[in-house]
């Protein structure tokens, strides 16, 4: 079966670098920080007090407060970042010949997990029949997309891919999955997360995973550089409408770039480590070339995982170097996890989002705080600088705890 082609035709989002698709794309061009101290809560008792927070978000023209009252801080995120998104691609579901054309899968890693300890605490303090008819539906990872769906009209595909940081990668997927074999005509896809907690944060800390730089909490996140000490907790949410080419070209919406292929994979190694050989990224990443058809010299970017632990950040490299031999020395890999944080469930659709922007104005942006080369690390990470670069075909990796793997392969939009 010939599968018929799949672009992207709006993006939004809200994350620490910002709260709109501008803001963002700026920040991350200027090698700005999101990263800062916690304010959410006193971090007084925790061995982290840093993380990538929205700030001052301002909700209004998205949602009433009863709305917002009912629902957990992700969906809102992912609302916010759905109608920026909607509005970008200039599309009125309303005026779909079948409301059933169109769908919302969405990524979501840990759902609300805010709702959960509120809910808890109430419980404990104030007994059963004081907790919230709303906490399921809040605390429920899909509740996201059910209220897209609903705001919008959507009757097609919808629900929530978890697998943790491979989320939103995976929503992604399977949207671009269902376009390119006739089942949809347009998703709104991406991820959301909002799991800058206590106890998120004192369970990250357990297991050793954070960074604890908190004196110096823009240079904290340091992808690939040799003193690299763990990743940063950040929140947030990056929707990407998906369309079917000629769907979008009938109705005139302008194109950012083509999804050309997809690999998915699991390790099979460990429930939280990366498989120290790197197999299930390689299969990611070469199943997601072989898809496209395409010579392996032919792709010259790539928006890394690359989340600041010594681990990842060893063996996805080791990983690019197996599926591109000396060719990997002529790509351009950044993690934009150096400005942003890690926004897990939810980091596969940002990172997508900037690997989109990139192809679409030809730039990379920087991987921020490389300033100690690690000789594991060998690769251009386009340290600490926006680099103008040509470039056709750009992969976007995200790799989850359980082993999961997901590499979607971008490409510059060419009619």
């Amino acid at each position: 079966m010939e599968r018929k082609r799949v672009v992207i035709t709006g993006l939004g989002t809200v994350n620490p670098l910002g709260n709109n698709l501008k803001e963002t794309w700026d920040a991350a061009l200027n090698g700005k920080s999101g990263i800062d101290l916690i304010t959410k809560f006193d971090t007084t008792n925790f061995e982290t007090k840093i993380a990538g927070e929205v700030k001052n978000l301002d909700y209004s023209d998205v949602l009433s407060k009863k709305e917002a009252k009912r629902m957990d801080l992700f969906t809102i995120f992912g609302m916010y970042a759905a109608a920026e998104a909607v509005n970008d691609a200039g599309i009125d579901f309303s005026l779909l010949d079948n409301p059933f054309d169109a769908g919302v899968i969405i990524g979501v890693g840990m759902g609300g997990i805010q709702t959960f300890e509120d809910q808890l605490e109430v419980l404990k303090t104030k007994g059963p029949r004081r907790v919230s008819p709303f906490f399921v539906p809040m605390l429920i990872p899909d509740i996201l997309p059910g209220h897209i769906a609903i705001k919008y009209g959507i009757k097609g595909d919808n629900y929530t891919t978890t697998s943790a940081c491979a989320s939103s990668g995976h929503a992604i997927v399977n949207a671009y999955w269902s376009i390119a074999t006739g089942k949809q005509k347009v998703i709104i896809t991406g991820g959301a997360e909002a799991a800058i907690t206590q106890l998120a944060l004192a369970g990250f800390n357990s297991s050793k995973a954070l960074s604890t730089r908190n004196d110096a909490p823009h240079e904290a996140s340091r992808p690939f550089d040799k003193d690299r000490d763990g990743f940063i907790m950040a929140e947030g949410a990056a929707i990407l409408i998906l369309e079917e080419l000629e769907f979008a070209k009938k109705r005139g919406a302008k194109i950012y770039a083509e999804i050309a292929g997809f690999g998915i994979s699991g390790d099979a190694y460990h429930i939280t480590a990366p498989d120290p050989e790197g197999k299930g990224a390689v299969a990611a990443m070469e199943k997601a070339i072989k898809m496209a058809g395409i010579p392996k010299e032919e792709v010259t970017h790539i928006n890394a995982h690359g989340t600041s632990t010594p681990f990842n950040d060893k063996f996805e490299t080791l990983a690019i170097k197996k599926v591109f031999g000396e060719h990997a020395y002529k790509i351009k890999v950044c993690s934009t996890k150096s400005m942003t944080g890690h926004l897990l469930g939810a980091a596969g659709a940002i990172e997508a989002l900037f690997t989109t922007l990139a192809l679409k104005e030809q730039v990379i942006p920087p991987t921020t705080n490389y300033t100690t080369p690690d000789p594991e690390c060998d690769l251009d990470y386009n340290p600490n600088k926006t680099s103008e670069f040509n470039f056709k075909y750009a992969l976007s990796n995200s790799f989850g705890f359980g082993g999961h793997n997901a590499s979607i392969l971008f490409k510059k939009f060419e009619d």
